[in-house]
Protein backbone atom coordinates (compact mmCIF):
# COMPACT_ATOMS: atom_id res chain seq x y z
CA UNK A 1 0.00 0.00 0.00
CA UNK A 2 1.48 3.29 -0.62
CA UNK A 3 2.40 5.54 2.16
CA UNK A 4 2.55 9.26 2.45
CA UNK A 5 6.17 10.05 3.75
CA UNK A 6 7.51 13.65 4.02
CA UNK A 7 11.50 13.93 4.66
CA UNK A 8 13.00 16.93 5.62
CA UNK A 9 16.56 17.90 5.44
CA UNK A 10 18.41 21.16 6.65
CA UNK A 11 22.15 22.00 6.42
CA UNK A 12 22.40 25.08 9.09
CA UNK A 13 24.90 27.07 10.29
CA UNK A 14 25.93 27.64 13.63
CA UNK A 15 28.67 30.39 15.14
CA UNK A 16 29.87 30.20 18.16
CA UNK A 17 27.11 28.67 20.39
CA UNK A 18 26.27 26.10 22.74
CA UNK A 19 22.30 25.70 22.35
CA UNK A 20 22.42 22.19 23.69
CA UNK A 21 24.55 21.00 26.57
CA UNK A 22 25.44 17.56 28.47
CA UNK A 23 25.47 16.97 32.03
CA UNK A 24 28.70 18.85 32.65
CA UNK A 25 27.27 22.50 30.29
CA UNK A 26 29.53 21.38 27.14
CA UNK A 27 27.73 21.35 23.59
CA UNK A 28 26.67 17.85 23.53
CA UNK A 29 28.71 15.72 20.62
CA UNK A 30 28.92 12.29 19.21
CA UNK A 31 31.88 9.88 17.38
CA UNK A 32 30.37 9.91 13.86
CA UNK A 33 32.44 8.84 10.75
CA UNK A 34 35.64 8.18 13.04
CA UNK A 35 35.36 11.90 14.66
CA UNK A 36 34.14 13.69 16.87
CA UNK A 37 30.89 15.89 15.53
CA UNK A 38 28.60 18.56 17.23
CA UNK A 39 25.40 17.68 18.53
CA UNK A 40 22.02 19.03 19.15
CA UNK A 41 19.59 16.17 20.30
CA UNK A 42 16.24 15.30 18.80
CA UNK A 43 14.63 16.53 21.59
CA UNK A 44 16.09 19.76 22.00
CA UNK A 45 14.52 20.62 18.62
CA UNK A 46 11.62 19.30 19.29
CA UNK A 47 10.90 21.17 21.94
CA UNK A 48 11.82 24.38 20.10
CA UNK A 49 9.83 22.92 17.18
CA UNK A 50 6.93 22.80 19.78
CA UNK A 51 7.39 26.01 21.07
CA UNK A 52 7.48 27.43 17.35
CA UNK A 53 3.92 26.38 17.40
CA UNK A 54 2.85 28.92 19.50
CA UNK A 55 2.90 31.47 16.42
CA UNK A 56 1.27 29.45 13.77
CA UNK A 57 -1.27 27.71 15.42
CA UNK A 58 -4.32 28.10 17.36
CA UNK A 59 -4.00 27.10 21.15
CA UNK A 60 -6.95 25.14 20.86
CA UNK A 61 -5.06 22.88 18.27
CA UNK A 62 -2.06 22.48 20.75
CA UNK A 63 -1.34 20.74 23.45
CA UNK A 64 -0.07 20.77 27.38
CA UNK A 65 2.84 18.35 28.85
CA UNK A 66 3.02 19.30 32.29
CA UNK A 67 2.83 17.48 35.84
CA UNK A 68 0.86 20.65 37.12
CA UNK A 69 -2.37 18.32 34.91
CA UNK A 70 -4.84 19.25 38.05
CA UNK A 71 -4.17 22.92 37.88
CA UNK A 72 -4.73 23.02 34.16
CA UNK A 73 -8.00 21.48 34.43
CA UNK A 74 -9.29 23.47 37.69
CA UNK A 75 -8.01 26.73 35.50
CA UNK A 76 -10.26 25.81 32.45
CA UNK A 77 -13.00 25.54 35.31
CA UNK A 78 -12.99 28.19 37.63
CA UNK A 79 -12.90 30.18 33.87
CA UNK A 80 -16.08 28.95 33.19
CA UNK A 81 -17.28 28.97 37.06
CA UNK A 82 -16.08 31.75 38.16
CA UNK A 83 -17.71 31.66 41.67
CA UNK A 84 -15.75 28.85 42.35
CA UNK A 85 -12.06 28.75 43.99
CA UNK A 86 -9.07 26.75 43.09
CA UNK A 87 -8.99 24.66 46.37
CA UNK A 88 -12.87 24.21 45.83
CA UNK A 89 -12.03 22.26 42.39
CA UNK A 90 -8.72 20.34 43.38
CA UNK A 91 -10.62 17.04 44.40
CA UNK A 92 -12.58 16.36 41.31
CA UNK A 93 -10.48 17.90 38.99
CA UNK A 94 -7.68 15.45 40.55
CA UNK A 95 -10.15 12.27 40.73
CA UNK A 96 -11.27 12.95 36.94
CA UNK A 97 -7.57 13.66 36.11
CA UNK A 98 -6.86 9.92 37.99
CA UNK A 99 -9.60 7.84 36.55
CA UNK A 100 -8.77 9.46 32.90
CA UNK A 101 -5.70 9.13 32.70
CA UNK A 102 -4.56 6.25 35.37
CA UNK A 103 -1.62 8.34 36.50
CA UNK A 104 -1.32 8.61 40.49
CA UNK A 105 -2.13 11.94 41.31
CA UNK A 106 -0.72 13.19 45.05
CA UNK A 107 -0.62 16.63 46.65
CA UNK A 108 3.68 17.47 46.63
CA UNK A 109 5.68 18.41 49.63
CA UNK A 110 3.97 22.34 51.08
CA UNK A 111 6.46 24.94 51.05
CA UNK A 112 6.31 27.10 53.74
CA UNK A 113 6.05 30.50 52.76
CA UNK A 114 7.65 33.48 54.56
CA UNK A 115 6.11 34.79 57.90
CA UNK A 116 4.42 37.71 56.99
CA UNK A 117 4.75 37.05 53.57
CA UNK A 118 2.07 36.65 50.21
CA UNK A 119 1.96 33.36 51.09
CA UNK A 120 1.54 33.09 54.47
CA UNK A 121 -1.74 34.83 55.34
CA UNK A 122 -1.91 34.58 59.05
CA UNK A 123 1.33 35.40 59.64
CA UNK A 124 2.87 32.49 60.84
CA UNK A 125 4.99 30.69 58.36
CA UNK A 126 1.47 28.79 57.21
CA UNK A 127 1.92 26.22 54.72
CA UNK A 128 0.80 27.18 50.99
CA UNK A 129 -2.09 25.11 49.47
CA UNK A 130 -0.90 23.45 46.55
CA UNK A 131 -2.60 21.70 43.56
CA UNK A 132 -2.34 18.06 43.73
CA UNK A 133 0.57 16.91 40.89
CA UNK A 134 0.64 13.65 38.86
CA UNK A 135 3.79 11.75 39.38
CA UNK A 136 5.23 12.03 35.71
CA UNK A 137 4.75 14.11 32.84
CA UNK A 138 1.01 14.28 30.97
CA UNK A 139 0.58 15.40 27.51
CA UNK A 140 -3.15 16.29 27.07
CA UNK A 141 -4.82 18.42 24.09
CA UNK A 142 -6.64 21.70 24.88
CA UNK A 143 -10.05 19.66 23.61
CA UNK A 144 -8.91 16.50 26.20
CA UNK A 145 -9.19 19.30 28.89
CA UNK A 146 -11.95 21.37 27.92
CA UNK A 147 -13.70 17.46 27.58
CA UNK A 148 -12.86 16.39 30.74
CA UNK A 149 -13.61 19.91 32.72
CA UNK A 150 -16.98 19.48 31.29
CA UNK A 151 -17.34 16.17 33.48
CA UNK A 152 -16.03 17.84 36.67
CA UNK A 153 -18.39 21.05 36.13
CA UNK A 154 -21.35 18.41 35.83
CA UNK A 155 -20.19 16.52 39.30
CA UNK A 156 -19.43 19.62 41.06
CA UNK A 157 -23.38 21.22 39.55
CA UNK A 158 -24.05 17.73 41.56
CA UNK A 159 -22.51 18.37 44.56
CA UNK A 160 -21.65 14.85 44.63
CA UNK A 161 -18.32 13.51 46.28
CA UNK A 162 -15.98 13.45 43.42
CA UNK A 163 -14.93 9.37 44.07
CA UNK A 164 -18.57 8.35 43.44
CA UNK A 165 -19.13 10.80 40.72
CA UNK A 166 -16.41 8.71 38.60
CA UNK A 167 -17.76 6.05 39.87
CA UNK A 168 -20.49 5.83 37.61
CA UNK A 169 -19.79 3.72 34.47
CA UNK A 170 -20.87 6.28 32.27
CA UNK A 171 -18.97 9.23 33.72
CA UNK A 172 -16.24 6.69 33.50
CA UNK A 173 -16.04 5.76 30.23
CA UNK A 174 -16.53 9.47 29.31
CA UNK A 175 -13.80 10.33 31.42
CA UNK A 176 -11.35 7.91 29.67
CA UNK A 177 -12.62 8.18 26.20
CA UNK A 178 -12.27 11.91 26.57
CA UNK A 179 -8.33 11.68 27.04
CA UNK A 180 -7.73 9.07 24.67
CA UNK A 181 -8.97 11.31 21.55
CA UNK A 182 -9.20 14.42 20.06
CA UNK A 183 -5.57 14.57 20.11
CA UNK A 184 -3.64 17.94 19.57
CA UNK A 185 -1.58 18.19 16.56
CA UNK A 186 1.99 18.24 19.01
CA UNK A 187 0.69 15.08 20.00
CA UNK A 188 -0.38 14.09 16.77
CA UNK A 189 3.28 14.61 15.92
CA UNK A 190 5.63 13.84 18.71
CA UNK A 191 2.99 10.96 20.33
CA UNK A 192 2.81 10.55 24.17
CA UNK A 193 3.45 7.73 26.58
CA UNK A 194 1.54 7.25 29.83
CA UNK A 195 2.78 4.81 31.89
CA UNK A 196 -0.40 3.59 33.65
CA UNK A 197 -2.41 3.37 30.86
CA UNK A 198 -0.77 2.02 27.72
CA UNK A 199 -4.44 2.77 26.07
CA UNK A 200 -3.47 6.37 25.81
CA UNK A 201 -0.49 6.40 24.10
CA UNK A 202 -0.01 7.76 20.88
CA UNK A 203 2.38 6.60 18.74
CA UNK A 204 4.79 9.51 16.66
CA UNK A 205 4.07 10.86 13.70
CA UNK A 206 7.17 12.78 13.28
CA UNK A 207 10.58 11.42 13.78
CA UNK A 208 13.77 13.90 14.50
CA UNK A 209 16.88 12.58 14.12
CA UNK A 210 20.04 14.25 16.26
CA UNK A 211 21.55 16.77 14.33
CA UNK A 212 25.10 16.55 13.51
CA UNK A 213 27.73 18.72 12.49
CA UNK A 214 28.81 17.49 8.58
CA UNK A 215 32.74 18.17 10.15
CA UNK A 216 34.93 17.56 13.14
CA UNK A 217 34.76 20.09 15.97
CA UNK A 218 36.87 21.01 18.74
CA UNK A 219 35.71 22.28 21.82
CA UNK A 220 36.34 25.96 22.71
CA UNK A 221 35.52 28.16 26.22
CA UNK A 222 35.42 31.58 27.07
CA UNK A 223 36.91 32.92 29.92
CA UNK A 224 34.85 36.03 30.98
CA UNK A 225 34.26 38.56 33.81
CA UNK A 226 31.64 40.57 35.36
CA UNK A 227 32.57 44.13 36.70
CA UNK A 228 30.87 44.93 40.02
CA UNK A 229 29.28 48.48 38.89
CA UNK A 230 29.32 49.67 42.32
CA UNK A 231 33.37 49.25 42.47
CA UNK A 232 35.25 52.46 42.85
CA UNK A 233 38.94 53.03 41.81
CA UNK A 234 39.95 51.39 44.59
CA UNK A 235 38.45 48.10 44.69
CA UNK A 236 39.98 47.04 40.82
CA UNK A 237 39.10 43.16 39.73
CA UNK A 238 35.91 41.30 38.91
CA UNK A 239 33.22 40.76 40.30
CA UNK A 240 32.81 37.13 39.36
CA UNK A 241 34.59 35.53 36.62
CA UNK A 242 33.76 31.60 34.45
CA UNK A 243 34.11 30.01 31.36
CA UNK A 244 31.47 28.93 29.45
CA UNK A 245 31.79 26.64 26.66
CA UNK A 246 30.77 26.56 23.17
CA UNK A 247 31.72 25.49 19.55
CA UNK A 248 30.79 25.78 15.83
CA UNK A 249 29.06 23.90 13.27
CA UNK A 250 27.56 23.63 10.22
CA UNK A 251 24.62 20.96 11.11
CA UNK A 252 23.11 18.18 9.02
CA UNK A 253 19.28 18.55 10.61
CA UNK A 254 17.00 15.27 9.91
CA UNK A 255 13.57 14.56 10.35
CA UNK A 256 10.42 12.70 8.49
CA UNK A 257 6.53 12.56 9.17
CA UNK A 258 4.17 9.89 8.58
CA UNK A 259 1.41 11.62 7.01
CA UNK A 260 -0.96 8.51 7.29
CA UNK A 261 -0.08 7.79 11.20
CA UNK A 262 -0.52 11.89 11.50
CA UNK A 263 -3.63 11.85 9.76
CA UNK A 264 -4.95 8.92 11.99
CA UNK A 265 -3.92 10.41 15.24
CA UNK A 266 -5.85 13.70 14.31
CA UNK A 267 -8.72 11.83 13.59
CA UNK A 268 -8.74 9.60 16.83
CA UNK A 269 -12.65 10.32 18.03
CA UNK A 270 -13.87 13.03 15.84
CA UNK A 271 -17.25 13.20 14.80
CA UNK A 272 -18.62 13.63 11.34
CA UNK A 273 -19.17 17.53 12.00
CA UNK A 274 -15.94 18.28 13.20
CA UNK A 275 -14.05 16.22 10.73
CA UNK A 276 -16.11 18.54 8.35
CA UNK A 277 -17.69 15.12 6.35
CA UNK A 278 -21.23 14.28 5.69
CA UNK A 279 -22.16 10.95 7.76
CA UNK A 280 -22.17 7.89 5.88
CA UNK A 281 -22.86 4.04 6.05
CA UNK A 282 -20.11 1.63 6.36
CA UNK A 283 -16.53 2.11 7.62
CA UNK A 284 -15.42 5.24 9.51
CA UNK A 285 -15.04 7.94 6.91
CA UNK A 286 -11.11 8.63 5.76
CA UNK A 287 -9.97 11.78 7.68
CA UNK A 288 -10.29 15.07 6.24
CA UNK A 289 -7.41 16.60 4.42
CA UNK A 290 -7.76 20.09 6.18
CA UNK A 291 -6.28 19.47 9.55
CA UNK A 292 -3.55 17.28 8.29
CA UNK A 293 -2.67 19.91 5.58
CA UNK A 294 -2.33 22.59 8.75
CA UNK A 295 -0.16 20.32 11.03
CA UNK A 296 2.07 19.41 7.98
CA UNK A 297 3.02 23.10 7.08
CA UNK A 298 3.06 24.07 10.41
CA UNK A 299 5.50 21.23 10.95
CA UNK A 300 7.61 22.43 7.80
CA UNK A 301 7.60 25.74 8.73
CA UNK A 302 8.18 25.42 12.77
CA UNK A 303 11.10 22.65 12.44
CA UNK A 304 12.48 24.89 9.42
CA UNK A 305 12.64 28.67 11.36
CA UNK A 306 13.09 27.24 14.99
CA UNK A 307 16.20 27.48 17.23
CA UNK A 308 16.90 25.56 20.59
CA UNK A 309 17.20 28.18 23.20
CA UNK A 310 20.32 27.35 25.80
CA UNK A 311 22.92 29.92 26.38
CA UNK A 312 20.94 32.36 23.34
CA UNK A 313 21.47 35.24 25.57
CA UNK A 314 25.55 34.48 25.65
CA UNK A 315 25.45 34.03 22.15
CA UNK A 316 22.69 35.18 19.97
CA UNK A 317 23.21 32.75 17.84
CA UNK A 318 19.91 33.08 15.71
CA UNK A 319 20.60 31.54 12.31
CA UNK A 320 18.19 30.55 9.95
CA UNK A 321 19.34 27.05 7.21
CA UNK A 322 22.15 28.00 4.58
CA UNK A 323 19.04 24.93 2.74
CA UNK A 324 16.19 23.05 3.17
CA UNK A 325 15.42 19.85 0.37
CA UNK A 326 11.92 18.68 1.37
CA UNK A 327 10.72 15.61 -0.34
CA UNK A 328 7.54 13.57 -0.59
CA UNK A 329 7.71 9.85 -0.81
CA UNK A 330 5.81 6.90 -1.22
CA UNK A 331 7.45 4.26 0.38
CA UNK A 332 9.69 4.95 3.45
CA UNK A 333 11.91 7.52 5.05
CA UNK A 334 15.40 8.33 3.75
CA UNK A 335 18.26 10.02 5.82
CA UNK A 336 21.03 11.38 4.04
CA UNK A 337 23.09 11.86 7.04
CA UNK A 338 25.78 9.53 4.91
CA UNK A 339 27.09 11.65 2.90
CA UNK A 340 28.72 13.47 5.82
CA UNK A 341 30.04 9.86 6.94
CA UNK A 342 33.15 11.06 5.77
CA UNK A 343 33.67 14.36 7.20
CA UNK A 344 33.72 17.73 5.21
CA UNK A 345 36.96 19.31 5.44
CA UNK A 346 38.08 22.42 4.37
CA UNK A 347 41.00 23.48 6.42
CA UNK A 348 43.47 26.19 5.10
CA UNK A 349 41.21 26.63 1.82
CA UNK A 350 39.14 29.56 3.71
CA UNK A 351 35.80 28.34 1.64
CA UNK A 352 34.11 26.92 5.15
CA UNK A 353 32.01 24.18 5.31
CA UNK A 354 28.96 24.93 3.33
CA UNK A 355 29.89 24.39 -0.05
CA UNK A 356 31.46 20.78 0.82
CA UNK A 357 28.67 20.17 2.38
CA UNK A 358 26.24 20.84 -0.38
CA UNK A 359 28.52 19.10 -3.21
CA UNK A 360 28.67 16.40 -0.74
CA UNK A 361 24.87 15.49 -0.43
CA UNK A 362 24.47 16.85 -4.20
CA UNK A 363 26.57 13.67 -5.18
CA UNK A 364 25.11 11.16 -2.49
CA UNK A 365 21.39 12.20 -2.77
CA UNK A 366 20.89 10.71 -6.32
CA UNK A 367 23.11 8.26 -5.85
CA UNK A 368 21.15 6.74 -2.83
CA UNK A 369 17.79 6.65 -4.85
CA UNK A 370 19.07 5.41 -8.27
CA UNK A 371 20.90 2.21 -6.05
CA UNK A 372 18.27 1.34 -3.85
CA UNK A 373 14.88 2.89 -6.47
CA UNK A 374 14.15 5.15 -3.59
CA UNK A 375 13.11 8.61 -6.34
CA UNK A 376 10.97 10.98 -4.35
CA UNK A 377 7.69 11.89 -5.90
CA UNK A 378 8.23 15.48 -5.46
CA UNK A 379 11.31 17.63 -4.33
CA UNK A 380 11.73 21.19 -3.22
CA UNK A 381 14.29 23.02 -2.22
CA UNK A 382 14.93 26.20 -0.46
CA UNK A 383 18.96 27.79 -0.88
CA UNK A 384 20.94 30.94 0.15
CA UNK A 385 23.68 31.70 -1.83
CA UNK A 386 26.02 30.78 -4.61
CA UNK A 387 27.80 28.43 -2.23
CA UNK A 388 24.53 25.89 -2.17
CA UNK A 389 24.62 25.76 -6.23
CA UNK A 390 25.25 22.07 -6.16
CA UNK A 391 21.61 21.35 -4.70
CA UNK A 392 20.01 23.44 -7.53
CA UNK A 393 19.57 20.20 -9.81
CA UNK A 394 17.82 18.23 -7.25
CA UNK A 395 14.37 19.43 -7.16
CA UNK A 396 12.08 22.71 -7.52
CA UNK A 397 13.64 25.76 -6.58
CA UNK A 398 10.80 27.58 -3.63
CA UNK A 399 11.38 30.21 -1.00
CA UNK A 400 9.98 29.33 2.38
CA UNK A 401 6.56 30.51 1.78
CA UNK A 402 6.19 28.76 -1.68
CA UNK A 403 7.51 25.29 0.02
CA UNK A 404 5.24 25.44 2.85
CA UNK A 405 2.18 25.89 0.52
CA UNK A 406 3.50 23.60 -2.03
CA UNK A 407 4.29 20.36 0.64
CA UNK A 408 0.58 21.70 2.13
CA UNK A 409 -0.79 21.29 -1.50
CA UNK A 410 0.45 18.13 -2.06
CA UNK A 411 -0.39 16.35 0.87
CA UNK A 412 -4.22 17.59 0.81
CA UNK A 413 -4.41 16.50 -2.86
CA UNK A 414 -2.78 12.98 -1.26
CA UNK A 415 -5.28 12.58 1.36
CA UNK A 416 -8.10 13.81 -0.62
CA UNK A 417 -7.64 10.83 -3.45
CA UNK A 418 -7.69 8.40 -0.64
CA UNK A 419 -11.16 9.97 0.51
Amino acid sequence: MSRTILDVHILQTVPPSNINRDDTGAPKSAVYGGVRRSRVSSQAWKKATRNAFGELLDPADLGVRTKKVVDALTRRITARETSLTAEQVWPMAAEVIQVATGAKIETPARKTGAKGGKGDPRGEGAPEPQAPQSSYLLFLSARQLDLLADLALEGIAKKADPKVHLKDPEVKSRAKKAAATRHSVDIALFGRMVADNTDLNVDAAAQVAHALSVHPVDLEADYFTAVDDQNGDAEPGAGMIGTVDFNSATLYRYAAVDVDLLAANLDAGLTDDERGAEPAPGPAPAPTPEPVRRAVEAFVEAFTLSMPSGKINTFGNHTLPDAVVVKLRSARPVSFVGAFERPVTREGTGDGHVRAACEALAAHVPAVEESFGAAADHTWIVRVGEQTEALAPLGEQVNLRELVGRVGDAVAERMGKRG
